[in-house]
């Protein structure tokens, strides 16, 4: 029998405005008892059980024949097929296992929706613990019904959205969700309507953690209905977009498989109409003309390329997961960037400690005790910073443990950050337990807003340590540091000063244990008076990763805007925005994007570089506006929130070390050390990729050009051939495929990330790249036909013509090789001739395999080709240098009117920005 479709609760959906006794009342449920079994069974068969459901699935077959609908495929399946009428047929196995290839890789990929769903479905934790008939029991978490009473506490995985009945020091911790790297302290008291999701105290989430505390809760969404079902529901609902090369390559084979159908219906009439060439003759030489115009070597080039690329930027960290992406960086004109553990290192960290007489800063970042207290040379002697340190180290529950891979933290991340401070000021937990023992402790309340503990000291006396919210411990504090009066406007100012840093100040203090007579007996509420003394202050953010500050202006300076999109307060934002560098003058929060229209926020969006308060639809609204404006956009981000808008980008780019799986899955692009610096040696890398395809296509047109101009200028001519079918399939071997592939090692042309990125609807031919290859077209036709009629002219065969005529193309492709490997760049230069190892490797080769064409017995008997002289080779030599010297002519003109590189529909100017 089928599982019941989940469906959508009848209870008003927004239960953080109901109050526990009627969110209880919605669902039917007793919060002391929980659900009857009757009860369970009820609602599993409205609701359905508490998964994700299974996306649909096409055949894997259907997938793979789908790889091949595309119009560059056809061109190639129309080149294999000529080339077995041909009777090549190991060409023919070479072309179609091209084919096969790049089917077989589009066919891995496609399954990228499914696993991003998978990977959201993992996310679920496996167990519950739930109250069912009053009696508390451990379930698996597919089997939680809506109406559940869960018992949370500290180490669990929140298994459904639920509805917090009672709380006891609560902390979740939904950076996955929200992007709100602390810890949210959550109560039980219910919210008004419009409270955003961030900022729902009294709700817990799907696949979030408890950090610290415990609660009962009401299960009010399970499945599909619950935020993580809704977030999957929005990365199967996204669809995959085409990269900028993908959708060149598609228009650019269809426009060349149209031009070569119909130059070669002409060239046939016309043959056979006007010049009157024998039916088979003309045949076999337009088949000679589309196996010269298709090129076939082209597809995989453009793969080759890219996989090179591919390992460039792994070993940079960087792993790619659709060969496209590679190019796709090197477009794009907006970087969106998550700010937790994408900017940011995702680790608390005391960055400042406010103490009587001033700040001192706190190098270091994560729980490791690596870093220093800046401004306080000799830290030891500050008796004020060493009693901070160790109300710090006392006053905690958390635990740091040092581990292979690095520190690991147990608890909550904020005091975690506490404990490093003392690591680094020299105090470690063993050390101080041991010395000053807990003889009690109050835990932290949000009611009271402050934690104490009592110590015994070395001399014998107790001494109780106070740390909480500035304002609640400085009620109930009576002095400062030194026994000093207590300066609460100095205590303001400071407080200001780190919030509008956005940090977030906890306030420590100590005071003599006040009942010397009650040593022995439990610490209460009532002993906590206004009787301590202010240690200090310390400022606490995940901080700013300084490489990423770095690459933020390495992108400004390639014109690539950088926008920060965060679920954290407006305010934290906003800091994290100036210290990068963006424009934090108009700071969005997702309830301004709420109240905005599709038109308005087109409009912002550009003007603002920092959004806070986000959610997965605020992110997914904003990708598309600025692709709307006509915005290459790559998203950058690590948690389950991520996951739609990185699949709606035009890129993707996870996190591999602390990212989530769903985002990794959804990604294009997995940065393994979490680190945004990558992301700009990556777009360095798509650029020199994409300058790489271009340059090859700069080779590859002009030869397969040439080649099929001189048979087409032949035919209307009247002449006879001077190459044949054979000999040109030869040519695109050793020419099309294999110089070409040395321009896919090529270094990166000077000032790559210095240029303006390309324009997204720039077609793969542009007018520049169209101009020069016409020209060299027009050159190799002229010194081919020169060479023909020259050996002809002078009494030698046609055999030895065509065989010179053949040489003379391969022998201008070679040439021409050296000039394209700068786009406007010299080729007379020693950087030219030593930057690409691998060109001179492939002239030698080229040469041999020339050579062999020209003499091996077995060949001429291939080919048709015959032995030439000296002379022939020098004019054939003449020829090719004459090719070269003319492009490197024009090469000169340009860099007079000083332009760099040939770019989009213009040449782009030495300096552009």
């Amino acid at each position: 029998m089928p599982a019941p479709a989940p469906v959508a609760p009848t209870a008003p959906p927004l239960w953080h405005q109901l109050d526990a006794a009627q969110a209880c009342a919605a669902l039917g449920a007793c919060a002391q008892t929980g659900l009857s079994p009757a009860q369970v069974a009820e609602q599993r068969a409205r609701y359905g059980s508490n998964n994700l459901p299974e996306a649909a699935r096409s055949n894997a077959w259907r997938r793979l024949l789908r790889q091949f609908d595309n119009p560059l495929i056809y061109v190639l399946l129309l080149a294999g097929v000529v080339t077995v009428l041909l009777g090549s047929l190991v060409d023919a196995a070479v072309i179609f296992g091209v084919v096969l290839i790049n089917a077989l890789i589009g066919h891995i990929q496609e399954g990228k929706a499914e696993r991003a769903l998978q990977a959201v479905r993992d996310m679920l934790a496996a167990q519950a613990t739930v109250l069912r008939a009053g009696l508390a029991q451990q379930i698996a978490a597919s089997a939680l019904v809506p109406g559940d009473v869960l018992l949370l506490q500290s180490g669990d995985k929140v298994p459904a959205d639920v509805r917090l009945l009672s709380v006891k020091n609560l902390r979740t911790i939904e950076a996955a969700l929200t992007g709100e790297a602390m810890p949210v302290e959550k109560t039980e008291q219910a919210l008004e309507p419009a409270t955003v999701l961030a900022e729902r105290r009294n709700m817990a989430y799907s696949g979030t953690l408890v950090a610290s505390g415990q609660a009962r809760a009401l299960v009010v969404a399970t499945g599909v209905n619950s935020e993580m079902g809704r977030i999957g529901s929005l990365v199967e609902q996204v669809s995959s977009l085409g990269t900028p090369l993908t959708q060149r390559l598609d228009q650019f084979a269809r426009r060349i498989t149209g031009f070569i159908l119909l130059l070669s219906l002409l060239t046939l009439l016309y043959g056979y109409l006007v010049v009157q060439m024998p039916l088979l003759e003309l045949f076999l030489a337009v088949v000679g003309l589309a196996v010269a115009a298709i090129p076939e070597g082209m597809p995989a080039v453009v793969t080759i390329v890219l996989a090179m690329s591919t390992r460039a930027m792994a070993q940079q960290q960087a792993v790619v997961r659709r060969l496209p992406a590679v190019e796709t960086l090197g477009s794009v004109s907006v970087i969106c960037s998550d700010k937790t553990g994408t900017l940011t290192h995702n680790a608390m960290t005391v960055v400042r400690v406010l103490l009587a007489d001033g700040d001192v800063r706190v190098s270091g970042q994560g729980y490791s005790p690596e870093g220093q207290v800046a401004d306080c040379p000799t830290p030891e002697a500050r008796a004020d910073l060493q009693a901070l340190a160790q109300c710090a180290v006392l006053c905690n529950d958390a635990q740091l443990r040092r581990a292979p891979q690095g520190w690991t933290l147990t608890g909550d991340p904020t005091e975690g950050a506490l404990l490093a401070l003392g690591l680094k000021l020299g105090w470690t937990q063993e050390a101080l337990s041991s010395s000053q023992p807990r003889l009690d402790g109050l835990p932290f309340e949000s009611e009271q807003q402050f934690m104490a503990t009592l110590h015994r000291q070395p001399d014998g006396r107790a001494q109780l340590y106070l740390k909480g919210a500035p304002e609640r411990v400085l009620a109930l504090c009576r002095c400062q540091a030194g026994g000093l009066r207590l300066d609460a406007d100095y205590w303001q100012a400071a407080l200001a000063r780190t919030a509008q840093a956005g940090e977030r100040v906890l306030a420590l203090a100590r005071s003599p244990w006040p009942q010397a007579d009650r040593a022995g007996q439990a610490l209460t509420l009532a002993d906590i008076t206004p009787c301590f003394e202010l240690i200090g202050m310390v400022g606490i953010m995940d901080p700013l990763r300084e490489e990423a500050r770095q690459a933020v202006a390495q992108c400004q300076r390639a014109g690539i805007r950088v926008k920060m999109i965060t679920g954290d307060h407006a305010a934290t934002a906003s800091a994290i925005g100036a210290s990068l560098g963006l424009d934090t003058a108009q700071v969005l929060t997702g309830a301004m994007i709420d109240a905005m229209d599709d038109a308005l926020l087109r409009h912002q969006v550009g003007a603002s570089d920092v959004f806070a308060r986000a959610s997965p639809e605020h992110k997914l609204r904003l990708v598309a506006a600025l692709q709307a404006q006509g915005s290459l956009v790559a998203m950058t981000g690590d948690g389950v929130n991520d996951a739609p808008a990185l699949k709606a980008a035009d890129i993707g780019v996870a996190m591999g070390c602390k990212g989530t799986d769903a985002a990794r899955e959804a990604a294009d692009l997995v940065l393994t050390d979490d680190n945004f610096a990558t992301i700009a040696a990556a777009v360095r890398q798509g650029r020199v990729a994409y300058d790489n395809i271009k340059k090859s296509l700069m080779h590859m047109l002009p030869t397969n050009g040439g080649e099929a101009g001189v048979i087409v200028l032949a035919i209307f001519s009247g002449m006879p051939l001077p190459v044949t079918a054979g000999q040109i399939l030869w040519a695109n071997t050793v020419t099309a495929v294999t110089l070409a592939l040395a321009l896919a090692f090529e270094p990166a042309e000077p000032g790559v990330m210095q240029a303006p990125p390309r324009p997204a609807q720039e077609e793969i031919i542009t007018r520049a790249l169209a101009l020069r290859t016409l020209m060299v077209i027009a050159l190799m036709v002229a010194a081919t036909f020169s060479i023909f009629r020259w050996e002809l002219g002078r009494g030698a065969s046609l055999e030895l013509a065509r065989t010179a005529a053949l040489n003379t193309i391969v022998f201008c492709g070679l040439f021409y090789l050296y000039n394209v490997r700068q786009f406007t760049g010299s080729a007379l230069s020693w950087r030219a001739l030593r930057g690409n190892p691998v060109v001179l490797w492939v002239s030698v080769i080229l040469l041999g395999l020339q050579l062999l064409f020209t003499y091996a017995p077995v060949m001429q008997r291939w080919f048709g080709s015959v032995a030439l002289g000296g002379s022939s080779w020098l004019a054939i030599s003449a020829a090719g240098l004459g090719v070269f010297l003319c492009v490197e002519a024009e090469k000169w003109l340009l860099r007079r009117r000083q332009w760099r590189r040939i770019g989009g529909s213009e040449l782009e100017k030495q300096g552009a920005p």
